[in-house]
């Protein structure tokens, strides 16, 4: 066999390309006439607008046009929308003004676009910024929900009453009253699951371009949804989607904040229309901080209810999402759909009440990271457990053991897990963390100081994301074939991982299957790369394609063998008649099909009815200076199912780009606001700190894969535990740590200012 197939580790022939300076990101791309824009932004969080000065802007040298909303109204640009209006549970539509593409009467974070100026040259550009004057008039600042919430708080805006976008009430309150009230034992926790910045390596940003012979725009772009984001960028123009082009070259990273629509795009594909140019914009580093959409930002008081022995009663949720100042891409979709997931999805609670509410502030607006939803509601479910296993007496890892469900299982609320081994994959990650040897390690520490503790978590996620996708499988002449897919990579290794089931369904060697992607006109649809979906989805649609090419090449070969269709039989690259040694390849039945006008050539799309639900346990060790609050991360290991691996060590990489991600979330970055004025106050890498290689130690994993059967490749999405798990596995071991100290609960990151203030205070916590 010459091909690499499904559970062979190849190494990722992109990277090639990648470390030898051959990538085409961005700012790598070449257009002639270029022009440059600046956004300017607002400077306030809140603020009524009374006017925008823009003469000595436009007549600043280098300067072709500066645009502000009267001309986006004049030209009658849309507005945008979320991506998801309403409760897809009830159908009941979110309150919601749509975010206009530059700021009118009223701005509403700090970032907000205000103005975009295109100049000749990027520095001309950013000279006439500063030429602009407008007219603020600051209004009261709202930055926490519980400000926004207050009875009188000035509204954001009339069209969100009491700055509330969503409502909602799921479960029966009878049922978990009842449970509530014959428990032995309830625990109650107030958890902030803080808001972060996701900070993708290359920065937001597009070059757009406007034929007029056509009247078709173009945009490259850094993004990872092209045609989602290109939809709505059509709709913002008032153009028919076709008319719009997306393309994305490589893509330094995304990590949601790349998901969704932003104003920068219609507004770009509307400046190039307007110069007769291509204009080019690329965030700095200072407006994604700003403006990209956040993650995370959800506060919840969360119950649980048990009774003598252990076993879990009831839950009860209360949470608020910060969405920022605008409803923006999914985010109260999240709130409404994964919190269905809230009991963990491994644990089996007989009722369930979850009350959600998705809240207007004066601050960046939020869209999705690594794990959305899913991420809030584990933290909550894995911190509750340890904390009744601390307070009433019981044993960590036996009270999850007691009250995991077997798979498949369905929750409280009705929704299905298909597979998994919930027990034996925690029992395997323990065993593996050596947690019998913890309390020698425990006293080691403690000799010299040190408070040492011992946490973990299990994380579930129903991975899927946008919900149709399609592939087109061409076969070249030149004996080559083209996989052109919907979904995009954003850096995970599709251009190694995509041939591999391709190779591993049609026996073609891997280095004739070239992926080709990152283009709307290349394939009618696609979903883009989020929620850990490619290779469940695009991987579902490249099998079925398979399916369909196998039988057109049957055919095919049965009549080059001159034999029966039913004894015409495919292995391993060819067609053969079954019991001798006749065959004929599948690259040369593709040349007779093309030959005879019936090419295997076949697109397939197709619409998913389930998830997949990648889970497994993360066990982490921390030693926490008492002195100085300082805490290190000295252990992290991890066992996780992905059911089958298409390749193990692109999985494993995945994987531990998560980790990193949790891991800095648990220990040190924070996205915080001035409470009073709404100023970003962690808006540079002097403020907001990112995990470094010396912050992590080496990460054990380990797979204990069971087969999801709701597709045919078996695969669970493996892009999300570890942003989901470490937070609640970290926390519990700083707490484990603290307790000797009487610390019994610290909220955020576990900043050494933190730990300390908890460590001199403890009561306070």
């Amino acid at each position: 066999m010459k091909w690499s197939t499904i559970g062979d580790a190849p190494r990722r022939r992109e990277d090639v390309r990648f470390t030898t300076g051959r990538g085409q990101y961005l700012d790598d791309l070449v257009f002639e006439n270029l022009a440059h824009a600046v956004v300017l932004r607002s400077t306030h969080a809140h603020a009524e607008v009374g006017g925008i000065d823009t003469t000595a802007a436009r007549k600043a040298p280098g300067v072709l046009m500066v645009l502000t909303a009267a001309e986006v109204n004049a030209d009658g640009l849309q507005a945008l929308r979320p991506h998801v209006e309403a409760n897809v549970q009830t159908g009941e539509p979110f309150k919601f003004l749509p975010q206009p593409l530059l700021a009118t009467d009223r701005v509403r974070y700090v970032g907000e676009p205000v103005a975009l100026i295109v100049a000749n040259t990027k520095n001309q550009a950013l000279d006439a910024a500063e030429l602009i004057d407008v007219d603020y008039r600051p209004l009261p600042a709202l930055v926490t929900p519980t400000d926004a919430m207050k009875p009188g708080a000035p509204l954001i805006t009339d069209a969100v009453p009491a700055n509330t976008c969503l409502d909602w009430r799921m479960g029966d309150a009878a049922v978990v009253d009842a449970a509530f009230a014959r428990a032995a034992h309830v625990v109650t926790l107030s958890l902030d699951n803080h808001r972060i910045t996701t900070n993708p390596m290359e920065p937001r940003g597009a070059v757009a371009q406007f034929d007029a012979a056509s009247g078709r725009y173009t945009l490259h772009v850094s993004s990872q949804n092209i045609h989602g984001i290109r939809t709505l960028t059509a709709r913002a123009l008032n153009v028919p989607p076709e008319q719009v082009r997306f393309i994305a070259p490589d893509v330094g990273g995304g990590f949601g904040a790349k998901n969704f629509v932003y104003a920068e795009f219609p507004l770009l594909a509307w400046a190039a229309k307007c110069s007769g140019r291509a204009v080019k914009w690329i965030a700095t580093r200072s407006e994604v901080m700003t403006a990209d959409h956040a993650g995370r930002d959800h506060h919840a008081t969360a119950s649980l209810a048990l009774d003598i022995k252990g076993n879990f009663l009831a839950l009860r949720c209360d949470s608020t999402f910060n969405v920022g100042g605008y409803l923006c891409g999914a985010g109260a979709g999240v709130a409404t759909f994964q919190h269905v997931h809230l009991p963990g999805s491994v644990y089996a609670i007989p009722a369930i009440e979850v009350l959600v509410k998705a809240v207007l502030t004066n601050t960046t607006p939020i869209g999705v990271t690594r794990g959305p939803g899913f991420a809030e509601s584990i933290n909550v479910m894995e911190r509750l457990i340890d904390a009744a296993a601390r307070r009433h007496g019981f044993d960590r890892v036996e009270l999850r053991r007691r009250n995991m469900s077997p798979a498949p299982m369905t929750n409280a609320f009705g929704f299905k897990v298909d597979s998994g081994a919930f027990a034996e994959t925690m029992d395997k990650a323990l065993e593996r963390a050596d947690i019998k040897g913890f309390a020698a390690r425990k006293k080691e520490s403690e000799a010299r100081g040190m408070l040492r503790g011992l946490g973990f978590a299990y994380h579930i996620k129903g991975t899927g994301g946008s919900p149709d996708e399609n592939v087109d499988v061409r076969f070249d002449e030149d004996g080559t074939v083209r996989l052109i897919t919907g979904t995009q990579t954003i850096g995970q290794g599709h251009e190694t991982t995509f041939p591999q089931i391709l190779a591993h369904r049609l026996g073609i060697d891997n280095a004739r299957i070239h992926l080709c992607q990152g283009d709307t006109d290349l394939i009618v649809n696609g979903g883009g790369h989020g929620s850990s979906r490619a290779t469940y989805m695009g991987g579902t649609a490249m099998w079925r394609a398979s399916d369909d090419i196998i039988a057109k090449g049957t055919k095919l070969a049965a009549r080059a063998l001159e034999a029966a269709e039913a004894d015409i039989v495919f292995d391993n690259g060819a067609f053969k008649v079954a019991g001798t040694d006749r065959a004929i390849g599948i690259l040369d039945v593709a040349a007779l099909g093309r030959a005879h006008g019936t090419p295997l050539d076949t697109f397939h799309a197709w619409t998913r009815e389930a998830m997949t639900f990648p889970n497994g346990t993360h066990v982490v060790e921390v030693e926490v200076d008492p002195e100085t609050g300082v805490t290190r991360l000295l252990r992290y290991t991890a066992v996780d199912d992905y059911g089958v691996l298409v390749n193990p060590m692109v999985a494993s990489g995945q994987a531990h780009g998560a980790m990193a991600q949790g891991i800095g979330q648990a220990l040190m970055e924070v996205t915080a606001y001035d409470g009073q004025s709404g100023q970003l106050l962690s808006g540079t890498f002097m403020d907001y700190t990112m995990p470094r290689a010396d912050d992590l130690p080496s990460f054990d994993l380990g797979f204990n894969p069971t087969r999801c059967v709701t597709n045919p490749l078996g695969v669970k999405g493996c892009g999300e535990a570890g942003a989901i798990a470490a937070f609640p596995a970290i926390h519990n071991a700083v707490l484990d740590a603290l307790a000797p100290v009487g610390v019994v609960e610290i909220d955020g990151p576990a900043t050494p200012m933190r730990v300390w203030k908890a460590i001199a205070d403890p009561v306070s916590t």
